[in-house]
């Protein structure tokens, strides 16, 4: 099976690249005019990245999400969440990269058996950077407006950890 799955993306690339040279169709311009679209599409959401990236930088850096988590981590025991994974939840919603590095960290200190090393298993596995992600989608498709997306894109958030909480301490506790 392993010598089967090593081969799949050499197969697409040929096959890719054979239908690229069939003579009775122009293939090729259609792929050069997606790599174009592709590149404008780069420049469009260059600023919006670059700002949100920026953003979260400092955000991280000011030591704001620290104390964010420190103020907020006996309010989320009190209602069944670790207190070590308000950072984690915190972060989720805006980078990837700063909630994988959260959640090392976390591991790390608490071990992935632990309950909290559990909990934060399931919302990084079940959960996304809402952020982020609306900021490319909103950018790409020149939306001003996006009236209620973050709010309840925040408030569905909030759910999800609230019920990965509860699954992990019925499943696992």
């Amino acid at each position: 099976m392993d010598s089967v799955a090593s081969l799949v993306v050499p197969i697409l690339l040929t096959f890719a690249s054979l239908a690229l040279l069939h003579p009775n169709r122009d293939r090729f311009s259609h792929f050069l005019s997606g790599a174009r679209e592709g590149a404008r599409s780069c420049l469009r959401l260059f600023p919006s990245l670059l700002s949100l990236i920026c953003a979260l930088t400092v955000f991280s850096a000011s030591g704001l999400a620290d104390a964010i988590a420190s103020l907020l981590a006996p309010l989320f025991g009190r209602v069944g969440i670790p207190p070590e994974i308000v950072t984690l939840i915190l972060v989720r919603p805006m980078t990837g990269s700063g909630a994988l590095a959260a959640y090392a960290d976390l591991v790390e200190r608490c071990g992935p058996d632990s309950f909290a090393g559990l909990c934060a298993s399931v919302i990084m596995g079940s959960s996304d950077t809402l952020i982020y992600i609306a900021a490319v989608y909103f950018s790409a498709a020149e939306v001003k407006k996006t009236r209620y997306t973050l709010p309840v894109g925040l408030g569905v958030s909030a759910f999800s950890v609230l019920l990965s909480c509860a699954l992990c301490r019925i499943f696992f506790e």
